[in-house]
């Protein structure tokens, strides 16, 4: 019952941030009447599982709850945003998108809607749509306080941690890191880190600035980011990007890692690989193990956790020819 519970709990966390459990292949559909929700960066056709029984009727449910909602006032910046939202956790991701851009018909200054297109062009792959939409909140947010954004799937203790000119920051640096773009991926992180408001959001831009300043060679750099992280961090829900920074300081072997709980529960070896995998795979490729590194998105990439911000990225450098 316990353990049921956990992973119920950390299943919503994984939804939330994008990431699939492993339910099905990645190439096969869990419903074969669907189209394809992307395509991988080699063309290959990529499905949505089926949630895990635990947690599929409560998501139906969420969305049922805001679909009734946005059918009373469609014209609701908040009902849009929650329809697109609920639809993206249960992978329907397309059908979000188009959500979100029907909402910005009438709503064209509305930095949330970009924020979350955005968010789910980058999961489809399409990095130049997602850029451009972060760039058009990047513009709406100038000179306007920051806000919390609620969570879809709250962490375990209930309590929001980001904000939306932090999310802005942070998917925009993704969008450029996942292109290969690295000073560009730089600049935004560092912008990022200055909206950073909690240890949960800085340990987040703090591991993928440490990991671009090392793809572009800067190691002097990538050590200074390191200096204010500790093992005693206020830290709630982005525990794997705590604990691979801990791994950069040498504190946790890169081998414990990949066993290691993430988010207060052990994973199904695909989702734990997508979590954490990616910084191993690239803590070996800065040491010189490029075997090892392959090793690692290989086995990533066989899992069927393809919206995976870390899943995405390993993509991107296989593809590239690591």
């Amino acid at each position: 019952m316990l353990r049921n519970a956990l992973l119920f709990a950390l299943t919503a966390v994984i939804v939330e941030s994008g990431i699939q459990p492993v339910g099905a292949s990645a190439t096969q559909p869990a419903q074969t009447n669907r189209p394809p929700e992307a395509r991988s960066l080699t063309g290959e056709p990529l499905y949505s599982p089926d949630p895990p029984a635990s947690s599929k009727a409560r998501l139906e449910a969420d969305l049922a709850s805001a679909q009734a909602v946005y059918d009373k006032d469609p014209s609701s910046l908040d009902a849009t945003i929650w329809l697109g939202r609920r639809l993206a956790y249960l992978g329907r991701f397309r059908d979000s998108i188009d959500v979100f851009t029907k909402g910005l018909k009438q709503h064209p200054k509305s930095p949330e809607l970009y924020r979350h297109r955005g968010h789910r062009y980058i999961t489809v792959r399409e990095f130049d749509k997602a850029i451009a939409d972060f760039d058009k909140a990047v513009v709406l947010i100038k000179g306007k306080a920051d806000v919390i954004e609620q969570d879809g799937a709250p962490n375990l203790k209930g309590i929001p941690r980001s904000t939306l000119h932090g999310n802005i920051w942070y998917h925009l640096a993704l969008a450029h890191y996942l292109k290969g773009d690295f000073d560009k991926s730089r600049l935004a992180w560092l912008e990022g880190l200055k909206v950073a408001t909690n240890d949960d959001t800085r340990v987040a831009k703090t591991d993928w600035l440490y990991m671009t300043y090392r793809r572009m060679g800067r190691e002097a750099d990538a050590k200074k980011v390191l200096e204010p992280i500790t093992e005693t961090m206020d830290v709630i829900e982005n525990t794997a990007y705590h604990k691979r920074l801990l791994m950069y300081k040498g504190l946790v072997k890169p081998e414990d890692l990949l066993g290691a709980p993430v988010g207060g529960s052990t994973l199904a070896e695909g989702v734990q690989l997508a979590t954490q995998g990616y910084g191993v795979g690239n803590w070996y490729l800065y040491n010189g193990e490029k075997d090892k590194a392959r090793a690692v998105f290989e086995k990533m990439l066989k899992g069927g956790s393809w919206a995976a911000f870390g899943y995405i990225a390993a993509e991107a450098d296989m593809k590239r020819g690591l």
